[in-house]
């Protein structure tokens, strides 16, 4: 017979594999890998395939759980603000605990209306150098004195300068007197000062840098979203960068106005189309701009806008929540007409952190196509829209294929406006 002892070890080794065979088991290999954590929106819900017998329990009354053992699916609601957890059983045995965020009810108002933006900028910016004709030969004073392209200069023997019409005093009367100017200059590597001699062009009386230089920008993009609540908005999806220096433009302040759409030039491979567009006539400011970062401009509207489609705050979705397929964007190709065009989010990234590309997108409506050639330099901001949800915004095209680019997800848009998804219900009370 066999000792009380090895019987023992037996049953457990026997039990032993079959909890590891459990646990290599296809079903239970589909619940481990579910995401660790869940967030969702209240009243919003999540669903996911059953292979399996399973239990789901939740902890508390702020979301409830269902079994459908028809349709072989476990769905979680979520009912009330708070944070929640939901543990799946099978035969008895734990297989997976999933912590579960519910997020007080948040909505924005959709754009796709086309805005110019002029945006100002600190101090005065150099695009350029120029070689100045002296009675010494041609040379440029502004690369003697060791000033890059891309430099902004932002004050002149200690006074501020705030545009180029600023400038114009202190070279003529430095040039008249000989004394050099004292510069303060903003690089990305930090802050430097110089001492710059303006020279005197052959045969003029006045007196140059040796520099070009620029104070503002102007340009149009897209509306993304608007937040009734704050008066905050999204708009771009991208950095405003310089045409010339190609580095992201420094905002002092600006402002966005109505634009209406002229006319299209047609994208081909290799060659991005582009919206021409002018300024409405009016020149109506309907907002400031006061932030121009890698995920669009921001600031804050002085009147509520509507672009005659999707008036209505429509719930977001954040990057785990969007899904692959079918989707539309908002944008104008004519006028001011916004109108939904059919597209396809051919793959999306579940960020955790910020990130410019979220999202692949392939424009497959025809008229759009047929209108534009797919994704032109104008429509960057437009919103995506995924089962009556705001996901996100167009950002680039790609050159070789203009009738696809990449998507920015509406989180991280959310966040560079200053509008926080996830406060806590305490702090908005105070």
């Amino acid at each position: 017979m066999l000792s009380f002892e090895l019987l023992r070890k037996i049953i457990g080794g026997i039990l032993l594999v079959s909890i590891v065979a459990i646990g290599f088991s296809k079903p239970v290999q589909q619940y481990i890998q579910l995401p660790k954590e869940i967030t969702l929106f209240e009243g919003q819900e999540f669903s996911f395939q059953k292979s399996q017998p399973v239990s789901a329990e939740v902890k508390d009354d702020h979301l409830s759980v269902s079994v459908d053992d028809v349709d072989n699916t476990v769905s979680l609601n979520a009912k009330k603000y708070g944070k929640n957890e939901m543990l799946l059983e099978l035969a008895g045995f734990p297989i997976k605990k999933v912590d579960v965020n519910v997020l007080k009810d948040f909505k924005v108002i959709p754009g796709g209306q086309s805005i110019g933006v002029k945006l100002n900028t600190v101090g005065v910016l150099v695009v350029g150098h120029h070689q100045v004709n002296t009675q010494e030969g041609k040379q440029s004073p502004g690369e003697a004195a060791g000033i890059k392209v891309g430099d902004i200069i932002t004050k002149i023997n200690g006074k501020q300068i705030e545009k180029m019409s600023d400038v114009a005093p202190f070279v003529q009367e430095a040039g008249e007197s000989g004394k050099p100017l004292k510069l303060e200059i903003s690089r990305e590597s930090g802050k430097i000062s110089t001492e710059l001699k303006p020279q005197k062009e052959k045969g003029e009386e006045k007196y140059k840098l040796g520099l070009y230089i620029r104070d503002s920008a102007a340009g149009i993009g897209t509306m993304t979203f608007y937040h009734p609540q704050s008066k905050r908005y999204g708009a771009l999806g991208h950095v405003i960068s310089d045409m010339d220096t190609k580095k992201p433009i420094v905002v002092e302040d600006g402002q966005i106005v109505r634009s209406t759409v002229t006319s299209i030039e047609k994208g081909s491979n290799g060659d991005p189309g582009e919206k021409l567009a002018r300024f409405s006539s009016d020149k109506e400011v309907i907002g400031d701009i006061t932030r121009n970062s890698p995920f669009g401009i921001f600031g804050t509207l002085n009147r509520e806008i509507e672009n005659g489609v999707m008036d209505k705050a429509l719930p977001i979705a954040l990057s785990h929540q969007v899904k692959e397929g079918p989707a539309q964007i908002l944008t104008v190709v004519d006028n001011d007409e916004v109108k939904p065009f059919d597209i396809e989010i051919v793959s999306t990234i579940p960020q955790k952190f910020p990130a410019t590309k979220g999202m692949v997108i392939k424009v497959t409506d025809k008229e759009l196509l047929e209108k534009t050639g797919g994704i032109v330099q104008g429509m960057s901001g437009s919103p995506i829209i995924q089962d009556g949800k705001v996901v996100g915004a167009v950002t680039h095209v790609f050159v070789n294929d203009p009738t696809s680019g990449y998507g920015v997800h509406i989180e991280w848009m959310l966040n560079e406006a200053g509008i926080d998804i996830y406060e806590k219900e305490e702090q908005k009370a105070s």
